[in-house]
Parts: C-alpha cells; structure tokens; sequence
C-alpha cells in the first residue's frame, strides 16, 4: 500500500503502514534552519584562503564538489580537494568564517520549524538533529536559535565512522535513542545525500524538503519517499491524525 500526503498529494509510504514513527531525525541548514548563501558564503571564503578565488578553473571545480556534497562533512568535502593539512586548514577557517556569519546576520529558523519540533516531542516522538557541520558549529546553531529544549539528541560526523550517504549517523540515532526498529525512524532533510542515508538506513519515511539545497527531480532519484514544501508540513506526515470526538446517542 502507499498514501498520498494531503497536504503535497505526494506518495509514499505514511505511518499507517511502517509506523508508529518513534524517533524523527531531521537536519540543519536548509531543511529547519534557512540557509540563504551563508554555507556557500563560508565555503567560498575557506578556499579562498588557501588561494581558490571566484573566477577561476579550480573555484568552479571546487564549487561544483560543495553543491554536489550539500549534506555531508565539510571536512570530508575538502579532504576531497586538498591533502590532509590544507584541508584541515580549510575546514577551521570554514567554521571562523561560518561563525562571524552568523554574528553578522544572525540565524531564523525555516518558517514553522520551531512548531514543528515542539509538536514532534510533544506527541512523544524523540528528535534528533543530525547535520554535516562540525560538533563545535552544530553546537553554536543551537545554541544560537535556543533550541536544546527541542531536542533529545544532536550528531554530526565526528559522532560516526563513515559520513552520509551512508546510514551511520541514523544507525547512531537509533542506537542512543533505544529505537527497536528502523522503520520508526522519520528521516526529514534538504539534501539527496540525506535522502541517500535515509533509505539505506531503513528507515520508513525519508522526506526531503524544497527549502535548501536540491531540488524535487534530485530528492525523488535520490529516493525521498515524500517531498514537503517545508519541515512545517512533517507534523501532519510522521504524526497519527488526531481521533474524531464521537457522540453517543442516548435512546433512553
């Protein structure tokens, strides 16, 4: 059997059939945090610190490699440009530079993500927010939007063995959150490498959003079993529909 989500008309597998949903795993930057140009921003400034400027073979090349990675180690996305010490270089000044964005602009959440995180565990669904940052900037995102009432569990990683698209990160979650079967995970994310981790992880929905950085056609060949305007739309998806009051009549 699939659903058909009433809010995207998407199908898919809802939580009549794999559910309940115990644990929702959903990223950072993107899916409920906008990201506007700042990961981009930062990504470009950390490269150009090691002499990877705009207008050239190689920052169009190096560019290209950060597109396609969105939702993986930012250290791992410079391991694949540069030797160890460089790309260690790069990664810490990805993380300065990334920090004094957010001092400069500040941070908001996507639209109704928020909501959305508080409806999760207040149906007594445990949230882990899981992201391709580093622990130190993961850590400054939540600090920053006060969010660690919100959440039962954050990962980044340096938490794992591998980095997405393998599982290791919602296998980690289910392992800490006690889950006993991966298809009550809820995988929530704005990248085909989040969508990638979600279905080889097991898990039942693994829904992407058009709030960061791929798009539907990319989410869906990566494998989203839903795809949501906004995280603001999750709630309705992983959570049971609310039971109707009945009235009985009395006959006398």
């Amino acid at each position: 059997m699939t659903s058909v989500h009433p809010e995207t008309g998407d199908q898919g597998p809802g939580v009549s059939e794999a559910a309940p949903i115990t644990v929702a795993c959903l990223d950072l930057a993107g899916t409920t945090v906008v990201d506007g140009d700042a990961v981009r921003t930062a990504f470009a400034e950390a490269i150009a610190a090691l002499g990877i400027v705009s207008g050239t073979a190689a920052y169009d090349r190096a560019l290209a490699r950060f597109v396609d990675s969105r939702g993986t180690s930012k250290l791992g996305v410079f391991r694949s440009l540069f030797d160890e010490a460089r790309a260690q270089a790069a990664n810490l000044a990805f993380q300065r530079s990334y920090d004094d964005l957010i001092d400069r602009r500040g941070l908001e959440p996507v639209p109704g993500a928020a909501d959305a995180l508080l409806r999760i565990r207040a149906a007594g669904v445990r949230v882990c927010l899981f992201t391709g940052f580093g622990r130190n900037t993961q850590a400054r995102i939540v600090d920053t939007l006060n969010w660690w009432d919100r959440v039962d569990l954050t990962l980044c990683p340096e938490d794992v063995p591998r980095d997405r698209p393998w599982p290791d990160l919602l296998l980690t979650a289910a392992l800490r959150l006690g889950v006993d079967d991966v298809r009550h995970i809820a995988v929530c994310g704005d990248t085909a490498n989040a969508m990638l981790s979600g279905r080889r992880s097991g898990a039942s929905i693994v829904a992407g959003v058009l709030t960061g950085a791929h798009d539907r056609a990319r989410l869906v060949a990566a494998g989203a079993t839903h795809v949501l305007p906004s995280v603001a739309a999750l709630p309705a998806l992983i959570l049971p529909a609310p039971v109707a009051d009945t009235v009985t009549a009395d006959h006398g």
